[in-house]
């Protein structure tokens, strides 16, 4: 009997962070006090002024219509002229793709780039699409493990040491979802130099670009590396910076052949983005970033505090983060105690544990290709933040 399903998608795995959440809502829906730390998302609003751009635009019936599949061009020169003005890339906006999201555009550009055979070498912690979507691309993602001792920044040691004849791309993001980990520029502008020398690609996911902290900046590889050339593609989107997840506008930027062919790809498979959100993009991205470094200060203020009570835990010990807005403990330290009258042999079941017992939900390292941490995103309001830790922490000291 012939399978239901493709060879293909029997072998992809589902995100581990949006199943993490689905089960938390589930629960909380079901009137369980659930406190989660698993969605990458803000907690805040939509700007206004951004609303009140799609509520507009819905009245407008140029926008009940198909458009360009690349993207709105008031849309797209607005991406060029904002990545122009946050990180000094010069491009044309017949360089950009607007994507359904930025997931949209990594799954793109993997499409675009790789064949099979090809290597994607992919800095672990990752973000657990990365690898699966190198596999539905039809290549191989060669993921290697950064140091901790190293605060998880990507080096060229680390590269090198996975590096074959094989290696066509290389996934540099920064900061880093899981880790918080931020690469600094010295570091940045020697691996794009290794990159150009290997003849390897490089993928920026720059979708955290604005969160970060302790006077840490981000720096752009295709700007402080120019010895790439053109061999690199930019990932970004709105989703982080304006609190714009569920608008589902990302962008992809990158040689004019190489675009061809990924809005080439897009016309067969989704089309244009929807209007209303590519209008209310336009609005984000041409405003104030006022909002923005509004959220910033929220952020760094329940970092500083997530981290601090995160240490104050027995067996657990967690770096201080420099972007974005996750926490990355080590917690092999609770692994093998008893636990509420239970013993946890990995991160995993550990995991499971606390959202059984005390209903916090977490994601495990398991998902980043790091067992033995946990990540708990601090983009949730500081009161469930402290509610969720203090319980984390009765629990452990229950023993």
């Amino acid at each position: 009997m012939r399978a239901r399903v493709s060879d293909l998608l029997a072998g992809l795995s589902p995100s581990a962070t949006l199943a993490v959440d689905a089960k938390a809502k589930a629960l909380k829906a079901a009137g369980e006090p659930v406190i989660g730390y698993g969605a990458g998302e803000p907690d805040f609003p939509t700007p206004a002024h951004i609303v009140e751009a799609a509520a507009a635009a819905c009245y407008d019936p140029a926008n009940h219509k198909y458009t360009p599949t690349a993207g709105l061009p008031v849309l797209r020169e607005a991406i060029a002229a904002k990545t122009m003005r946050d990180s000094g890339l010069e491009i044309k906006p017949s360089q950009v793709l607007v994507t359904n999201g930025g997931k949209h555009a990594v799954a793109t550009g993997f499409m675009t780039l790789l064949n099979p055979g090809d290597e994607c070498i992919i800095p672990a912690p990752y973000w657990t699409t990365y690898p699966e979507a190198v596999y539905l691309a039809g290549a191989t993602p060669v993921p290697v493990m950064t140091s901790e001792a190293n605060g998880f920044r990507l080096t060229v040691e680390d590269l090198e040491r996975v590096r074959t004849d094989k290696t066509k791309l290389v996934v540099f993001v920064s900061p880093s979802n899981p880790t918080g980990a931020v690469v600094a520029k010295e570091e940045v502008a020697a691996i794009g130099r290794w990159a150009a020398e290997h003849d390897i690609w490089v993928m920026c996911d720059e979708i955290y670009e604005h969160l970060t902290y302790d006077g840490v900046e981000h720096v752009s590889m295709p700007v402080v590396a120019p010895e790439l050339g053109d061999r690199w593609i930019v990932v970004n989107g709105v989703a982080k910076t304006y609190a714009m997840t569920g608008w589902r506008i990302g962008w992809m930027i990158g040689a004019p052949d190489v675009m061809e062919a990924a809005i080439t790809y897009q016309s067969q498979t989704t089309s244009n983005i929807a209007n209303v959100a590519q209008r209310a993009a336009v609005a984000a991205l041409d405003g104030s970033l006022d909002d923005v470094y509004a959220m910033r200060e929220a952020f760094d203020r329940r970092r500083k505090s997530m981290v601090a009570m995160l240490n104050a835990i027995d067996g657990v010990t967690c770096a201080t983060p420099e972007g974005a807005f996750y926490a990355f403990p080590n917690v092999t330290g609770l692994l093998g105690r008893s636990l509420g009258g239970q013993v946890a042999a990995t991160s995993a079941e550990l995991a499971t544990m606390l959202l059984d017992t005390i209903k916090i939900a977490v994601v495990p390292g398991e998902a980043f290709g790091a067992p033995g941490f946990f990540r708990f995103s601090y983009a949730l309001g500081d009161d469930q933040l402290a509610e969720g830790l203090e319980r984390f922490a009765n629990f452990v000291n229950a023993g």
